[in-house]
Parts: structure tokens; sequence; C-alpha cells
């Protein structure tokens, strides 16, 4: 990885060569779904020694429509999330969206999560900086990987360097994202992890539905090209059943899949390992 120790509380394998996994539902919907997800990818981590942090939103605030489900209630959503921490001993991510949330997020979670709508927001990345939590910065869809240095440098200047940054496309025409691999190198020039959102990098958001779409069919293509240009980790949604999941459910890949496509990646992580060695 770009950095050599990634000191998240309950990480496991993170000295490892392996890439970072970054894997849930999008939102807290119930806790039988989340320890589903939870328990399920957790098996999937140690059987491959993937380090793994476990995902989920306690509150979906960017929705198209105002009836849209944004949660459960926030503090049962994290109460969820840190029940989850607690009992299966897996690090968590929350995003949130506005200062005043950062404290309250970090009691039950180790990283704290910048939407990419969000990504230019100083007085959030600082709140989560102060938080001591490690930050997850999400690039904005109207940002160039280079950009994501002042966000960098946001949070380290407000105290803080435990700073991840992951891609999720650009945006192309009003209904399409296209993901520039440049921006991996790019980015990893900041010296932070960089990520790869294999299924948010699928969406073909603004329909006029009110509702994004997506391509699922091309997460596996997505994820091993990031895996072959360097990437440090890997961000996925996943749920046991997509077509009825409450948020973002048409590029979400099916919990049952996960196993396949991991073991594919890890192998073409440990042959782009080889290969970096041979080089050296």
């Amino acid at each position: 990885m770009t950095k050599s120790k990634i000191d998240i509380p309950g990480l496991k394998y993170g000295a490892s060569d392996n890439f970072l996994l970054i894997a849930g539902p999008c939102v807290v919907e119930s806790e039988e779904i989340v320890f589903t997800v939870a328990e399920q990818v957790i098996m999937l981590s140690d059987k491959y020694k993937i380090p793994y942090i476990f995902k989920a939103s306690y509150r979906k605030a960017n929705r198209s429509k105002a009836d849209s489900f944004t949660g459960i209630g926030d503090i049962n959503a994290l109460e969820i999330l840190g029940k989850v921490r607690k009992e299966l001993l897996v690090p968590v991510i929350t995003d949130i969206h506005n200062p005043e949330e950062a404290g309250i997020a970090a009691e039950y979670v180790d990283v704290l999560q910048i939407p990419a709508f969000l990504s230019r927001q100083t007085d959030l990345l600082v709140a989560a900086a102060k938080t001591g939590k490690w930050v997850n910065i999400k690039k904005g869809q109207f940002l160039s990987g280079a950009s994501m240095k002042f966000a960098v440098d946001k949070v380290r200047d407000a105290g803080n360097d435990r700073i991840m940054l992951t891609d999720r496309g650009n945006m192309f025409g009003y209904q399409d994202l296209v993901v520039d691999f440049r921006n991996i190198p790019i980015m990893q020039k900041n010296g932070v992890p960089v990520i790869m959102d294999i299924t948010h990098s699928l969406q073909e958001p603004n329909q006029e539905k009110g509702v994004s779409g997506g391509k699922p069919e091309m997460i596996e293509t997505i994820g091993k090209a990031a895996i072959s240009v360097g990437c440090d980790g890997v961000f996925l949604e996943t749920h046991p059943d997509p077509s009825i999941a409450l948020s973002d459910g048409a590029n979400m890949l099916k919990l049952s899949e996960l196993e396949k496509l991991l073991i594919k990646l890890v192998e073409l992580r440990k042959t782009i390992n080889r290969f970096k060695t041979e080089i050296i």
C-alpha cells in the first residue's frame, strides 16, 4: 500500500500486501441486513487475508427525490454500526454530511467518509479531521485527481494525517460516469492510500424517475482495472438482494457473487505484486 500501515483499530491483515476492502450495504436498512452482510464479508476477508472495513451510511442526505429512503433514524443506525464494531471486531466507516455530525458519528465508527458531492466543503473536512479518526474523502465527480491535493491539505492542516482518497468516476454528459484510471497514481502522489469505488463508478445518475440506474455487470471490469494500475483498495456496496435494496440497488453487487469477484482480485493483486518485485 502507499502507506506502510493503516493503523485503524481492529483492522486485520493491515500489513499484508493485499488490497484494502471497504464493503457493505449502501445504508443501514435494518440490523438484520447489516449483520448478514458484515458476517459474510468478514468470513471472506479471513479466508483470503484481505484487510476489511465494514461500510454502511447511517443516513443518506443526498437523494434526488424528497420521498427517497434516507434511513431508520440517525442514532438507531449509528448504534447498529457500533454494535457491528463491538461484536464482530471489525472497523466501521460511515458518511457524514455536515460539521456537526463529525463528533457524533466518531463515537460509533473508526473512519469518517466525506461524500463526493461534499469533498470541497472545508468546514466538513476540518471537523472530520479534528475527531482524530481516519478520514476517507471521496473524489467529487466534478474534480480531477490532481485537485484532490487541496482536500488532503485541509485535513492535514487541521492536524490529521490519517487520510484516504476514493475515486468514484467523473461525470460524462448528464446520465453517465467514466473512470479515468490516471487518477489513481496521480492521487497517490499525496502519500495517502487511494481506493477505487467499483460500484458507484457505474451509476447512471440524473434519471428522469429520480432514482439512479447502474451497470453492475461491469463491476468486475472496473475492479480488475483498478487493481492492475495499483490502487490500494477497493470500495463496493453489496446486498443480499440488490433488487429490493432501499438505496442504490441498481449498481450494487449481489452478496452471493462477492466471493468469486474477490478470488479474481486477490489473484490479480498477487500477480501485480510479483511484477513490481521483478521490476525492482
